[in-house]
């Protein structure tokens, strides 16, 4: 599932996703005020998400318990 999101999001902060993404398509994606965002707003976002879900996914591997968790 980290390969799935990571694909994703390596699609939206490089390969030109946030730009495809901006306005009504970010609703989606995002929440509805993502549909204001602009291309490096929507960047920011998802490398936010990137970094919190890395750090979860490599706690997960240390800690097999805390895998359940939200």
């Amino acid at each position: 599932m980290f390969v799935a999101w990571s694909l994703l999001a390596t699609w939206v902060l490089r390969w030109g996703g946030a730009a495809w993404m901006e306005g009504w398509k970010s609703l989606a994606f995002v929440d509805s005020w993502g549909s204001r965002w602009d291309e490096a707003q929507i960047k920011l976002y998802f490398l936010c998400l990137w970094i919190v879900y890395g750090l979860w996914f490599l706690a997960g591997l240390f800690v097999p318990e805390w895998r359940g968790l939200p």
